[in-house]
């Protein structure tokens, strides 16, 4: 047979020809996209992206604000579900106890003052002091939850028209600030009277908020309660107090501190509330605190 020669120049060989016919060619490789190339990466890429975790570290490839965002929402779930039970533990633990002394005791016994205080029931209370604190403090309190928001909203109006700024805190919310937290703090510790405020009058009956009001409240001097109180200013015991004398410690209650039972702002004070008690009385206003 003839041999079969090529035709084509010097170093060409069919084998190159059948390779490229009957197989496939390798794929090209694409170069590494360089740090310093334009459009996603660089520096520009890692801005739009954010700053992400080492490689092989938790979290790698999320940015750190969402990691930090996801873990100050975390925790403050955590915190606030914390402090909802026990905060709500708290309330029921002292409705069933009665108060430890109270931040405002530890405040006035730091700065000098003795504290003075007897703890007594409701019973052992004269009618007339609970009459004469539902008079001068809150006339609804056995119509409310908690919040007086007529009265809210008189305070309000009496403001906007140029009058003095007054407070409406019910008695239900001076309790749960004697009780649980302090004076001052504005808005910050308001929202914390508010949910406290809701817990008693959820847990406690108005005759127990009433009884740990009565007990709680500063009358001036380091004297906090009632019958520390009867005894200091009238040398009586609570139970014994008289329309005029009760009348008179609740004429200070607003600031126990600045004004005194025997003082003029008292005095007349005392007979306006001694008048309310009388309506209190007659339309049976402390029902809910007193039994009939």
């Amino acid at each position: 047979m003839l041999d079969h020669k090529s035709d084509g120049p010097p170093g060409y060989d069919d084998s190159d020809v059948e390779d490229a016919l009957f197989h496939d060619a390798p794929a090209e490789e694409t170069p590494p996209e360089s740090a310093s190339s334009g459009g996603s990466g660089g520096a520009l890429g890692r801005f739009r992206a954010g700053v992400r975790a080492m490689p092989g570290g938790e979290g790698y490839g999320k940015p750190v604000w969402r990691r930090v965002l996801v873990f100050l929402v975390k925790w403050s779930a955590i915190l606030a579900a914390a402090f909802l039970v026990l905060s709500s533990l708290a309330v029921f633990v002292v409705g069933w106890t009665g108060p430890p002394p109270t931040f405002n005791m530890a405040q006035k016994a730091m700065s000098g003052v003795e504290v003075r205080k007897t703890w007594v029931p409701l019973k052992d209370i004269s009618g007339n002091l609970v009459r004469a604190v539902i008079s001068s403090e809150d006339t609804r309190f056995c119509e409310h939850h908690g919040f007086d928001f007529e009265e809210i909203q008189n305070a309000m109006d009496e403001a906007q028209a140029g009058g003095r700024v007054r407070g409406a805190s019910t008695i239900s919310q001076q309790t749960a600030k004697n009780v649980f937290l302090f004076n001052g703090g504005g808005w910050v510790r308001k929202g914390f009277e508010t949910w406290f405020t809701f817990l008693i009058e959820k847990m406690w009956s108005k005759a127990r908020i009433m009884e740990i009001y009565l007990n709680v409240a500063e009358w001036g001097d380091g004297y906090y309660g009632a019958e520390a109180a009867a005894q200091a200013r009238f040398k009586v015991s609570a139970k014994d107090l008289s329309s005029r004398q009760a009348a008179l410690l609740a004429a200070v209650l607003p600031s126990p501190n600045r004004w005194k039972v025997t003082g003029n702002y008292a005095q007349q004070r005392a007979g306006k509330i001694q008048t309310v008690m009388g309506v209190v009385r007659r339309d049976a206003l402390d029902r809910c605190a007193i039994g009939r």
